[in-house]
Protein backbone atom coordinates (compact mmCIF):
# COMPACT_ATOMS: atom_id res chain seq x y z
CA UNK A 1 0.00 0.00 0.00
CA UNK A 2 1.35 3.28 -0.67
CA UNK A 3 1.77 5.93 1.36
CA UNK A 4 1.24 9.33 1.06
CA UNK A 5 4.30 11.86 0.76
CA UNK A 6 3.40 14.90 2.97
CA UNK A 7 5.77 16.60 0.57
CA UNK A 8 3.99 16.29 -2.63
CA UNK A 9 0.12 18.03 -1.78
CA UNK A 10 -0.61 17.44 -4.59
CA UNK A 11 -1.47 13.58 -4.20
CA UNK A 12 -4.57 14.52 -1.74
CA UNK A 13 -5.22 11.69 -0.07
CA UNK A 14 -8.56 11.32 1.36
CA UNK A 15 -7.45 9.49 4.52
CA UNK A 16 -4.40 6.92 5.92
CA UNK A 17 -4.62 3.75 3.54
CA UNK A 18 -7.13 5.44 1.04
CA UNK A 19 -6.07 6.04 -2.57
CA UNK A 20 -4.39 8.72 -3.74
CA UNK A 21 -6.69 11.08 -6.03
CA UNK A 22 -4.95 12.27 -9.21
CA UNK A 23 -2.43 10.71 -10.82
CA UNK A 24 1.12 10.62 -9.89
CA UNK A 25 3.99 11.42 -11.61
CA UNK A 26 6.19 9.35 -12.89
CA UNK A 27 9.53 9.25 -10.78
CA UNK A 28 11.19 6.75 -12.82
CA UNK A 29 10.96 4.00 -10.38
CA UNK A 30 8.21 2.43 -11.95
CA UNK A 31 5.44 1.51 -9.56
CA UNK A 32 7.30 1.35 -6.86
CA UNK A 33 6.07 2.27 -3.39
CA UNK A 34 7.70 5.31 -1.83
CA UNK A 35 9.58 4.29 1.26
CA UNK A 36 8.16 5.89 4.71
CA UNK A 37 10.64 8.88 5.41
CA UNK A 38 11.53 8.86 2.30
CA UNK A 39 11.71 12.69 0.51
CA UNK A 40 10.55 13.32 -3.06
CA UNK A 41 14.79 14.12 -3.27
CA UNK A 42 15.43 13.24 -7.16
CA UNK A 43 17.19 9.95 -7.17
CA UNK A 44 20.31 9.46 -9.81
CA UNK A 45 19.66 7.27 -12.81
CA UNK A 46 22.40 4.72 -13.54
CA UNK A 47 24.31 3.81 -16.56
CA UNK A 48 22.45 0.40 -17.91
CA UNK A 49 25.00 -2.60 -17.96
CA UNK A 50 27.36 -2.42 -20.36
CA UNK A 51 27.35 1.27 -21.14
CA UNK A 52 30.52 2.77 -20.21
CA UNK A 53 31.65 6.43 -21.54
CA UNK A 54 35.15 7.14 -23.38
CA UNK A 55 37.00 9.55 -21.77
CA UNK A 56 36.94 11.76 -24.39
CA UNK A 57 33.11 12.02 -24.18
CA UNK A 58 33.83 13.22 -20.77
CA UNK A 59 32.25 16.59 -21.18
CA UNK A 60 29.32 15.84 -23.17
CA UNK A 61 28.42 13.06 -21.00
CA UNK A 62 28.39 15.33 -18.04
CA UNK A 63 26.21 17.60 -19.92
CA UNK A 64 23.64 14.64 -20.68
CA UNK A 65 23.51 14.12 -16.83
CA UNK A 66 23.06 17.33 -15.10
CA UNK A 67 19.93 17.81 -18.17
CA UNK A 68 18.74 14.51 -17.17
CA UNK A 69 18.71 15.71 -13.60
CA UNK A 70 17.49 18.78 -13.91
CA UNK A 71 14.42 17.17 -16.19
CA UNK A 72 14.16 14.52 -12.74
CA UNK A 73 14.11 17.97 -10.78
CA UNK A 74 11.19 19.70 -12.69
CA UNK A 75 9.55 16.48 -12.90
CA UNK A 76 9.35 15.99 -8.71
CA UNK A 77 9.19 19.10 -8.04
CA UNK A 78 5.63 20.95 -6.96
CA UNK A 79 3.40 22.81 -8.98
CA UNK A 80 3.51 25.74 -7.00
CA UNK A 81 7.71 25.43 -6.45
CA UNK A 82 7.74 25.50 -10.18
CA UNK A 83 5.59 28.66 -10.97
CA UNK A 84 6.95 30.75 -8.08
CA UNK A 85 10.64 30.40 -9.35
CA UNK A 86 9.25 30.85 -12.99
CA UNK A 87 7.61 34.20 -12.04
CA UNK A 88 10.43 35.58 -9.86
CA UNK A 89 12.64 34.98 -12.60
CA UNK A 90 10.37 36.68 -15.28
CA UNK A 91 10.41 40.03 -12.56
CA UNK A 92 14.25 39.90 -11.81
CA UNK A 93 14.62 39.78 -15.70
CA UNK A 94 11.99 42.71 -16.00
CA UNK A 95 12.93 45.05 -13.39
CA UNK A 96 16.98 44.79 -15.09
CA UNK A 97 15.29 46.47 -18.09
CA UNK A 98 13.75 48.67 -16.51
CA UNK A 99 16.70 50.07 -14.39
CA UNK A 100 18.94 49.73 -17.42
CA UNK A 101 16.39 52.46 -19.58
CA UNK A 102 16.95 54.73 -16.42
CA UNK A 103 20.52 54.32 -16.60
CA UNK A 104 21.10 54.89 -19.95
CA UNK A 105 22.73 58.80 -20.87
CA UNK A 106 20.44 61.36 -22.33
CA UNK A 107 21.76 64.21 -23.50
CA UNK A 108 20.33 67.67 -22.17
CA UNK A 109 20.45 70.85 -24.45
CA UNK A 110 20.51 73.80 -22.55
CA UNK A 111 19.65 77.12 -24.43
CA UNK A 112 20.64 79.87 -22.24
CA UNK A 113 19.93 83.95 -23.36
CA UNK A 114 21.88 86.78 -21.95
CA UNK A 115 21.57 90.99 -22.15
CA UNK A 116 24.61 92.58 -21.59
CA UNK A 117 22.40 95.37 -19.94
CA UNK A 118 20.33 95.43 -17.25
CA UNK A 119 16.40 95.90 -18.63
CA UNK A 120 18.18 95.98 -22.42
CA UNK A 121 15.41 92.77 -22.88
CA UNK A 122 12.49 95.06 -23.04
CA UNK A 123 13.77 97.51 -25.62
CA UNK A 124 13.26 95.49 -28.52
CA UNK A 125 9.80 96.32 -29.67
CA UNK A 126 10.33 93.46 -32.13
CA UNK A 127 10.36 90.99 -28.99
CA UNK A 128 6.97 92.69 -27.95
CA UNK A 129 5.44 92.25 -31.41
CA UNK A 130 1.92 90.25 -31.58
CA UNK A 131 0.36 88.61 -34.24
CA UNK A 132 -1.57 90.93 -36.34
CA UNK A 133 -4.57 88.31 -36.61
CA UNK A 134 -4.66 88.18 -32.85
CA UNK A 135 -8.06 89.79 -32.03
CA UNK A 136 -6.99 93.30 -29.55
CA UNK A 137 -9.28 92.94 -26.03
CA UNK A 138 -9.99 96.43 -24.58
CA UNK A 139 -9.96 95.74 -20.78
CA UNK A 140 -11.80 97.57 -18.44
CA UNK A 141 -9.56 98.18 -15.61
CA UNK A 142 -8.89 101.92 -14.85
CA UNK A 143 -4.99 100.61 -15.10
CA UNK A 144 -3.57 100.85 -17.78
CA UNK A 145 -3.57 97.22 -19.38
CA UNK A 146 -0.44 97.88 -21.83
CA UNK A 147 1.76 99.07 -19.34
CA UNK A 148 4.27 96.14 -18.26
CA UNK A 149 4.34 95.42 -14.03
CA UNK A 150 7.81 94.55 -13.30
CA UNK A 151 8.62 92.95 -10.30
CA UNK A 152 11.84 92.28 -10.10
CA UNK A 153 14.79 95.31 -9.64
CA UNK A 154 14.83 95.54 -13.15
CA UNK A 155 12.20 98.55 -13.73
CA UNK A 156 12.40 99.94 -16.79
CA UNK A 157 9.07 102.14 -17.79
CA UNK A 158 6.89 102.16 -20.92
CA UNK A 159 7.03 104.36 -23.51
CA UNK A 160 3.75 105.22 -25.00
CA UNK A 161 2.44 106.95 -28.38
CA UNK A 162 2.07 110.45 -27.39
CA UNK A 163 -1.81 111.71 -27.12
CA UNK A 164 -2.76 115.69 -27.32
CA UNK A 165 -4.88 116.30 -24.70
CA UNK A 166 -6.93 119.05 -24.39
CA UNK A 167 -7.95 120.35 -20.46
CA UNK A 168 -11.91 120.83 -19.99
CA UNK A 169 -13.24 123.95 -19.36
CA UNK A 170 -15.98 124.57 -16.08
CA UNK A 171 -18.66 124.47 -18.79
CA UNK A 172 -17.12 121.06 -20.40
CA UNK A 173 -19.29 119.35 -17.30
CA UNK A 174 -22.73 119.37 -18.86
CA UNK A 175 -25.15 116.01 -19.37
CA UNK A 176 -23.84 115.31 -23.09
CA UNK A 177 -20.13 116.23 -22.21
CA UNK A 178 -17.81 113.87 -20.88
CA UNK A 179 -17.45 115.84 -17.52
CA UNK A 180 -14.04 114.49 -16.92
CA UNK A 181 -10.92 115.91 -15.92
CA UNK A 182 -7.93 115.57 -18.19
CA UNK A 183 -6.06 111.83 -17.75
CA UNK A 184 -8.74 111.14 -15.09
CA UNK A 185 -9.03 107.24 -16.85
CA UNK A 186 -5.06 107.60 -16.32
CA UNK A 187 -4.71 108.66 -12.76
CA UNK A 188 -4.29 105.18 -10.93
CA UNK A 189 -1.98 103.70 -13.99
CA UNK A 190 1.58 104.95 -11.95
CA UNK A 191 1.54 102.55 -9.22
CA UNK A 192 2.91 99.53 -10.90
CA UNK A 193 6.59 98.93 -9.98
CA UNK A 194 8.34 99.76 -13.56
CA UNK A 195 6.28 102.86 -13.91
CA UNK A 196 6.64 103.58 -10.37
CA UNK A 197 10.03 103.87 -10.31
CA UNK A 198 10.42 106.22 -13.55
CA UNK A 199 8.23 108.87 -12.03
CA UNK A 200 10.20 108.74 -9.19
CA UNK A 201 12.65 110.10 -11.07
CA UNK A 202 10.80 112.08 -13.97
CA UNK A 203 8.98 114.07 -10.48
CA UNK A 204 11.50 114.63 -8.16
CA UNK A 205 11.35 111.68 -5.76
CA UNK A 206 14.42 110.35 -3.94
CA UNK A 207 15.63 107.29 -2.28
CA UNK A 208 14.73 109.22 1.23
CA UNK A 209 11.09 109.60 0.20
CA UNK A 210 10.72 106.02 -1.00
CA UNK A 211 12.70 104.61 2.17
CA UNK A 212 10.18 106.65 4.00
CA UNK A 213 7.38 104.74 2.38
CA UNK A 214 8.65 101.54 3.05
CA UNK A 215 9.19 102.34 6.48
CA UNK A 216 5.98 103.90 7.08
CA UNK A 217 4.24 100.87 5.72
CA UNK A 218 6.33 98.47 7.66
CA UNK A 219 5.01 100.38 10.53
CA UNK A 220 1.17 100.88 9.33
CA UNK A 221 1.32 96.43 9.23
CA UNK A 222 2.49 95.95 12.81
CA UNK A 223 -0.49 97.64 13.42
CA UNK A 224 -2.89 95.85 11.89
CA UNK A 225 -5.39 94.01 14.41
CA UNK A 226 -6.42 90.03 14.27
CA UNK A 227 -9.17 91.09 12.93
CA UNK A 228 -7.83 92.85 9.99
CA UNK A 229 -8.81 96.48 10.60
CA UNK A 230 -6.80 99.27 12.04
CA UNK A 231 -7.56 101.29 15.55
CA UNK A 232 -7.42 105.76 16.47
CA UNK A 233 -6.86 104.82 19.48
CA UNK A 234 -3.90 102.17 19.48
CA UNK A 235 -1.38 99.77 20.34
CA UNK A 236 0.71 102.66 19.65
CA UNK A 237 1.03 105.95 21.87
CA UNK A 238 -0.21 108.95 20.73
CA UNK A 239 -3.48 108.01 19.57
CA UNK A 240 -6.49 109.73 18.69
CA UNK A 241 -9.11 111.60 20.90
CA UNK A 242 -11.73 108.48 20.27
CA UNK A 243 -11.93 105.25 17.82
CA UNK A 244 -13.49 105.16 14.11
CA UNK A 245 -12.34 101.96 12.81
CA UNK A 246 -13.62 102.41 9.41
CA UNK A 247 -11.75 105.42 8.92
CA UNK A 248 -8.27 103.87 10.52
CA UNK A 249 -8.50 100.97 8.21
CA UNK A 250 -9.77 102.84 5.41
CA UNK A 251 -6.59 105.37 5.74
CA UNK A 252 -4.14 102.22 6.08
CA UNK A 253 -5.28 100.67 3.46
CA UNK A 254 -5.24 103.78 1.10
CA UNK A 255 -1.46 104.02 2.43
CA UNK A 256 -0.78 100.45 0.69
CA UNK A 257 -2.70 100.60 -2.68
CA UNK A 258 -0.85 104.34 -2.93
CA UNK A 259 2.04 102.23 -3.16
CA UNK A 260 0.58 99.55 -5.35
CA UNK A 261 0.10 97.03 -2.70
CA UNK A 262 -3.16 95.19 -2.67
CA UNK A 263 -4.28 91.62 -2.00
CA UNK A 264 -2.59 90.24 -5.47
CA UNK A 265 0.58 92.80 -5.55
CA UNK A 266 3.47 93.92 -3.84
CA UNK A 267 4.92 92.89 -0.10
CA UNK A 268 1.60 93.54 2.22
CA UNK A 269 -0.43 91.06 -0.14
CA UNK A 270 -1.70 89.50 3.03
CA UNK A 271 -2.14 92.51 5.25
CA UNK A 272 -4.84 94.33 2.53
CA UNK A 273 -6.34 90.90 2.00
CA UNK A 274 -7.16 90.96 5.31
CA UNK A 275 -7.86 95.00 6.00
CA UNK A 276 -10.36 94.54 2.88
CA UNK A 277 -12.20 91.38 4.80
CA UNK A 278 -12.68 93.72 7.99
CA UNK A 279 -13.66 96.86 5.27
CA UNK A 280 -16.57 95.28 4.09
CA UNK A 281 -18.19 94.11 6.98
CA UNK A 282 -17.94 97.46 8.03
CA UNK A 283 -20.57 98.01 5.07
CA UNK A 284 -24.37 98.43 5.81
CA UNK A 285 -27.19 97.77 3.88
CA UNK A 286 -27.53 100.94 2.14
CA UNK A 287 -23.95 101.27 1.10
CA UNK A 288 -22.65 103.44 4.06
CA UNK A 289 -19.44 102.40 5.74
CA UNK A 290 -19.80 102.50 9.82
CA UNK A 291 -17.65 100.52 11.84
CA UNK A 292 -17.12 101.87 15.39
CA UNK A 293 -17.63 105.52 15.31
CA UNK A 294 -17.75 107.33 18.88
CA UNK A 295 -18.57 111.38 17.30
CA UNK A 296 -21.89 111.12 14.43
CA UNK A 297 -19.81 114.08 12.93
CA UNK A 298 -17.21 111.87 11.69
CA UNK A 299 -19.97 109.72 9.50
CA UNK A 300 -19.71 111.21 6.12
CA UNK A 301 -15.83 111.93 6.50
CA UNK A 302 -15.69 108.50 7.12
CA UNK A 303 -17.48 107.12 4.15
CA UNK A 304 -15.64 109.61 1.82
CA UNK A 305 -12.41 107.78 2.58
CA UNK A 306 -14.07 104.40 2.71
CA UNK A 307 -15.32 105.23 -0.85
CA UNK A 308 -12.06 106.17 -1.77
CA UNK A 309 -10.24 102.96 -0.53
CA UNK A 310 -13.06 100.99 -2.30
CA UNK A 311 -13.30 102.89 -5.42
CA UNK A 312 -9.75 102.30 -5.87
CA UNK A 313 -9.18 98.53 -5.11
CA UNK A 314 -11.75 97.89 -7.85
CA UNK A 315 -9.80 100.20 -10.01
CA UNK A 316 -6.96 98.46 -9.53
CA UNK A 317 -8.18 94.96 -9.77
CA UNK A 318 -11.22 94.83 -11.87
CA UNK A 319 -12.39 92.37 -9.71
CA UNK A 320 -16.12 92.05 -8.97
CA UNK A 321 -15.94 91.09 -5.61
CA UNK A 322 -15.53 94.97 -5.15
CA UNK A 323 -17.95 96.38 -7.64
CA UNK A 324 -21.08 95.95 -5.54
CA UNK A 325 -19.42 97.44 -2.64
CA UNK A 326 -17.99 100.17 -4.53
CA UNK A 327 -21.51 101.38 -6.19
CA UNK A 328 -23.06 101.11 -3.13
CA UNK A 329 -20.84 103.71 -1.50
CA UNK A 330 -21.28 105.89 -4.13
CA UNK A 331 -24.48 105.48 -4.71
CA UNK A 332 -25.04 106.83 -0.84
CA UNK A 333 -22.88 109.08 -1.30
CA UNK A 334 -24.52 111.15 -4.01
CA UNK A 335 -27.39 110.44 -2.32
CA UNK A 336 -25.62 112.01 0.80
CA UNK A 337 -25.43 115.12 -1.39
CA UNK A 338 -26.61 118.37 -0.08
CA UNK A 339 -29.18 119.70 -2.60
CA UNK A 340 -29.51 123.04 -1.45
CA UNK A 341 -26.17 124.47 -1.39
CA UNK A 342 -24.05 121.42 -3.53
CA UNK A 343 -21.52 119.74 -1.05
CA UNK A 344 -21.42 117.67 1.69
CA UNK A 345 -20.95 118.64 5.90
CA UNK A 346 -21.75 116.56 8.60
CA UNK A 347 -25.07 114.97 7.96
CA UNK A 348 -26.56 113.66 4.87
CA UNK A 349 -28.36 116.55 2.99
CA UNK A 350 -27.62 118.48 5.54
CA UNK A 351 -25.27 121.60 4.95
CA UNK A 352 -21.89 121.82 2.74
CA UNK A 353 -18.05 122.98 3.61
CA UNK A 354 -15.02 123.07 1.74
CA UNK A 355 -13.35 120.07 4.11
CA UNK A 356 -15.81 117.62 4.13
CA UNK A 357 -16.87 118.61 0.15
CA UNK A 358 -13.18 118.04 -0.59
CA UNK A 359 -13.05 114.08 0.47
CA UNK A 360 -16.49 113.38 -1.46
CA UNK A 361 -14.74 115.14 -4.55
CA UNK A 362 -12.13 112.75 -4.31
CA UNK A 363 -13.84 110.18 -3.39
CA UNK A 364 -16.57 110.39 -6.84
CA UNK A 365 -12.90 111.13 -8.84
CA UNK A 366 -11.87 107.43 -7.48
CA UNK A 367 -15.03 106.32 -8.70
CA UNK A 368 -14.58 108.07 -12.29
CA UNK A 369 -10.90 106.91 -12.30
CA UNK A 370 -12.71 103.31 -11.97
CA UNK A 371 -15.28 104.08 -14.76
CA UNK A 372 -17.71 104.42 -12.18
CA UNK A 373 -20.81 106.43 -13.13
CA UNK A 374 -21.05 109.51 -11.23
CA UNK A 375 -23.88 111.96 -12.56
CA UNK A 376 -22.81 115.30 -13.98
CA UNK A 377 -25.45 116.69 -12.12
CA UNK A 378 -23.44 116.53 -8.90
CA UNK A 379 -20.66 117.52 -10.39
CA UNK A 380 -22.07 120.65 -11.22
CA UNK A 381 -23.81 121.04 -8.20
CA UNK A 382 -19.95 120.71 -6.35
CA UNK A 383 -18.66 123.62 -8.64
CA UNK A 384 -21.67 125.51 -7.62
CA UNK A 385 -20.90 125.17 -4.01
CA UNK A 386 -16.97 126.14 -4.53
CA UNK A 387 -18.50 128.98 -5.91
CA UNK A 388 -20.30 130.12 -2.85
CA UNK A 389 -17.26 129.31 -1.10
CA UNK A 390 -14.07 131.38 -3.37
CA UNK A 391 -12.57 134.61 -3.00
CA UNK A 392 -10.77 136.67 -5.40
CA UNK A 393 -12.43 134.83 -8.09
CA UNK A 394 -11.54 131.52 -7.34
CA UNK A 395 -8.25 131.98 -5.78
CA UNK A 396 -9.12 131.06 -2.07
CA UNK A 397 -11.27 128.87 -0.58
CA UNK A 398 -13.30 129.24 2.97
CA UNK A 399 -14.17 126.55 5.33
CA UNK A 400 -17.48 127.72 5.50
CA UNK A 401 -18.80 128.99 2.54
CA UNK A 402 -16.36 132.36 2.63
CA UNK A 403 -15.58 131.75 6.55
CA UNK A 404 -12.68 130.95 8.12
CA UNK A 405 -10.01 131.49 4.64
CA UNK A 406 -7.46 129.50 5.11
CA UNK A 407 -4.50 127.96 3.08
CA UNK A 408 -5.49 124.19 3.76
CA UNK A 409 -8.86 124.92 2.23
CA UNK A 410 -7.95 127.02 -0.63
CA UNK A 411 -5.47 124.03 -1.37
CA UNK A 412 -8.35 121.93 -1.36
CA UNK A 413 -10.56 124.03 -2.80
CA UNK A 414 -7.83 124.03 -5.87
CA UNK A 415 -7.40 120.57 -6.11
CA UNK A 416 -11.56 120.27 -6.23
CA UNK A 417 -11.42 122.72 -9.28
CA UNK A 418 -8.66 121.10 -11.31
CA UNK A 419 -10.73 117.65 -10.84
CA UNK A 420 -13.79 119.36 -12.01
CA UNK A 421 -11.99 120.74 -14.77
CA UNK A 422 -10.17 123.78 -14.80
CA UNK A 423 -8.02 124.50 -17.03
CA UNK A 424 -3.72 124.28 -15.68
CA UNK A 425 -3.07 127.57 -17.58
CA UNK A 426 -6.34 129.32 -15.85
CA UNK A 427 -5.04 132.32 -13.91
CA UNK A 428 -7.38 131.86 -10.77
CA UNK A 429 -5.81 128.24 -10.45
CA UNK A 430 -2.00 129.47 -11.15
CA UNK A 431 -2.30 132.37 -9.04
CA UNK A 432 -3.74 130.27 -6.59
CA UNK A 433 -1.10 127.30 -6.37
CA UNK A 434 1.66 129.92 -6.88
CA UNK A 435 0.51 131.42 -3.40
CA UNK A 436 0.40 128.04 -1.29
CA UNK A 437 4.14 128.14 -1.82
CA UNK A 438 4.19 130.63 0.04
CA UNK A 439 3.33 128.37 2.87
CA UNK A 440 5.36 125.50 2.41
CA UNK A 441 6.55 122.57 4.63
CA UNK A 442 8.57 123.01 7.21
CA UNK A 443 8.45 121.90 11.06
CA UNK A 444 10.75 124.22 12.44
CA UNK A 445 8.52 127.83 11.90
CA UNK A 446 5.91 128.87 15.08
CA UNK A 447 4.27 130.81 12.62
CA UNK A 448 3.41 127.83 10.36
CA UNK A 449 3.29 124.86 12.11
CA UNK A 450 3.55 121.49 10.52
CA UNK A 451 -0.49 120.41 9.17
CA UNK A 452 -0.02 117.32 7.08
CA UNK A 453 -3.69 117.72 6.40
CA UNK A 454 -2.82 121.10 4.46
CA UNK A 455 -0.11 119.43 2.75
CA UNK A 456 -1.92 116.54 1.58
CA UNK A 457 -4.10 118.43 -0.50
CA UNK A 458 -1.38 121.15 -1.42
CA UNK A 459 1.25 118.60 -2.78
CA UNK A 460 -1.27 116.81 -5.46
CA UNK A 461 -2.52 120.53 -6.38
CA UNK A 462 1.46 121.70 -7.04
CA UNK A 463 1.98 117.82 -8.49
CA UNK A 464 -0.94 118.06 -10.95
CA UNK A 465 0.45 121.86 -12.27
CA UNK A 466 3.80 120.55 -12.89
CA UNK A 467 6.83 122.79 -14.13
CA UNK A 468 8.40 125.69 -11.90
CA UNK A 469 5.22 125.40 -9.12
CA UNK A 470 5.62 121.38 -8.23
CA UNK A 471 9.98 121.71 -8.53
CA UNK A 472 9.80 124.67 -5.66
CA UNK A 473 6.99 122.59 -3.65
CA UNK A 474 8.61 119.54 -3.89
CA UNK A 475 12.19 121.14 -3.23
CA UNK A 476 11.04 121.43 0.86
CA UNK A 477 8.60 118.71 0.70
CA UNK A 478 10.48 116.07 -0.11
CA UNK A 479 13.25 116.77 2.10
CA UNK A 480 11.61 117.94 5.38
CA UNK A 481 8.54 115.06 5.65
CA UNK A 482 11.13 111.66 5.51
CA UNK A 483 13.88 113.85 7.77
CA UNK A 484 11.16 114.05 10.52
CA UNK A 485 9.58 110.21 10.52
CA UNK A 486 10.84 108.36 13.66
CA UNK A 487 13.64 106.07 12.76
CA UNK A 488 14.46 104.21 15.89
CA UNK A 489 12.39 102.35 18.82
CA UNK A 490 9.11 100.77 18.53
CA UNK A 491 7.52 103.55 16.56
CA UNK A 492 9.76 103.12 13.65
CA UNK A 493 8.23 104.52 10.68
CA UNK A 494 5.72 106.29 11.71
CA UNK A 495 5.50 110.27 12.29
CA UNK A 496 4.73 112.06 15.95
CA UNK A 497 1.42 113.86 15.73
CA UNK A 498 2.12 116.08 18.97
CA UNK A 499 3.44 119.06 16.65
CA UNK A 500 0.54 118.71 13.80
CA UNK A 501 -1.94 120.82 14.08
CA UNK A 502 -4.52 118.08 13.90
CA UNK A 503 -1.70 115.44 15.57
CA UNK A 504 -3.98 115.39 19.12
CA UNK A 505 -7.52 115.35 16.69
CA UNK A 506 -6.21 112.41 14.36
CA UNK A 507 -3.52 111.03 16.30
CA UNK A 508 -0.01 108.72 15.12
CA UNK A 509 -2.15 106.85 12.38
CA UNK A 510 -3.55 110.15 11.04
CA UNK A 511 -0.48 111.73 10.42
CA UNK A 512 1.50 108.80 9.65
CA UNK A 513 -1.17 107.83 6.83
CA UNK A 514 -0.89 111.29 5.17
CA UNK A 515 2.88 111.60 5.06
CA UNK A 516 2.48 108.70 3.02
CA UNK A 517 0.59 109.93 0.80
CA UNK A 518 2.31 112.82 0.91
CA UNK A 519 5.88 110.71 -0.57
CA UNK A 520 3.46 108.45 -2.75
CA UNK A 521 2.67 111.62 -4.53
CA UNK A 522 5.32 110.83 -7.42
CA UNK A 523 3.33 108.16 -8.61
CA UNK A 524 -0.03 107.90 -6.37
CA UNK A 525 -1.87 109.94 -9.06
CA UNK A 526 -0.43 110.64 -12.71
CA UNK A 527 -0.84 114.60 -13.46
CA UNK A 528 -4.27 114.65 -14.57
CA UNK A 529 -3.24 117.14 -17.04
CA UNK A 530 -0.49 115.28 -18.73
CA UNK A 531 -2.36 111.77 -19.14
CA UNK A 532 -0.30 109.43 -21.29
CA UNK A 533 2.47 112.30 -21.92
CA UNK A 534 3.28 111.84 -18.17
CA UNK A 535 4.49 108.16 -18.46
CA UNK A 536 5.79 108.60 -21.76
CA UNK A 537 9.45 108.53 -22.40
CA UNK A 538 9.84 107.71 -18.88
CA UNK A 539 13.78 107.79 -17.61
CA UNK A 540 15.04 103.91 -17.36
CA UNK A 541 16.16 103.27 -14.14
CA UNK A 542 17.50 100.10 -13.06
CA UNK A 543 17.80 100.06 -9.39
CA UNK A 544 16.22 102.93 -7.49
CA UNK A 545 19.76 103.86 -6.30
CA UNK A 546 19.47 105.43 -9.26
CA UNK A 547 18.02 108.16 -7.85
CA UNK A 548 19.14 110.86 -5.57
CA UNK A 549 19.46 110.80 -2.25
CA UNK A 550 17.40 113.91 -1.77
CA UNK A 551 19.02 115.37 1.07
CA UNK A 552 21.51 118.37 1.53
CA UNK A 553 24.73 117.39 3.63
CA UNK A 554 23.30 119.49 5.80
CA UNK A 555 19.83 118.16 6.23
CA UNK A 556 18.54 121.69 5.42
CA UNK A 557 16.92 123.08 2.34
CA UNK A 558 18.85 124.55 0.06
CA UNK A 559 18.65 127.76 -1.49
CA UNK A 560 17.07 127.18 -4.68
CA UNK A 561 14.24 126.07 -2.94
CA UNK A 562 13.54 128.61 -0.20
CA UNK A 563 9.86 129.80 -0.48
CA UNK A 564 9.28 132.86 -2.19
CA UNK A 565 8.13 136.10 -0.15
CA UNK A 566 3.96 136.16 0.39
CA UNK A 567 2.83 139.42 -2.03
CA UNK A 568 -0.79 138.88 -0.07
CA UNK A 569 0.49 137.66 3.47
CA UNK A 570 -2.51 139.69 4.88
CA UNK A 571 -5.09 138.59 3.26
CA UNK A 572 -3.60 134.59 3.92
CA UNK A 573 -5.47 133.67 7.53
CA UNK A 574 -3.09 131.36 9.69
CA UNK A 575 -6.18 129.21 10.94
CA UNK A 576 -7.41 126.14 9.04
CA UNK A 577 -10.42 123.88 9.98
CA UNK A 578 -10.29 120.60 8.44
Amino acid sequence: MAVPNPDLPHLNPTGAGGPAKGPVPHSGMGNRPIGLGASNRPIPLKPRAGEFPDDDDDDDDDLDEESEDLREILRNAPAWLVSTVFHMVLLIVLGLLVIGSNLRPTDLEVEVGYSEDLGSQLEDASDLATDANLEVVDLPSSVASDLPQIETPVLVPPTLERIQLTPLEVTDVSPNGSGRAPGIDLALSGRGAGTRAGLLKKYGGTKGTESAVELGLAWLAEQQRADGSWSMLGPYPDGARVENTAAATAMALLAFQGHGDTHRDGRYQKTVGKGWDALLKMQNKEGRFVGSMAKPVQMLYTHAQCTIAVCEIYGMTNESRFLAPAKRAVEFALSAQDKDKGGWRYQPRMDSDTSVTGWFVMALQSARMAKLNVPNESLREISRYLDSAALDDGRRYGYWQTVNVSPAMSAEGLLCRQYLGWPRDDPRLVDGVSALLTTPVTYDDPSNPPNVYYWYYATQAAHHMEGDLWETWNGRMRIEIPAHQIKDGPQTGSWDPQFDQWGNEGGRLFVTCLSIYNLEVYYRHLPIYAGYAAINQLPPITTLDELPDGEPPDGEPTDDNAPPEDPNADAMPDASQP
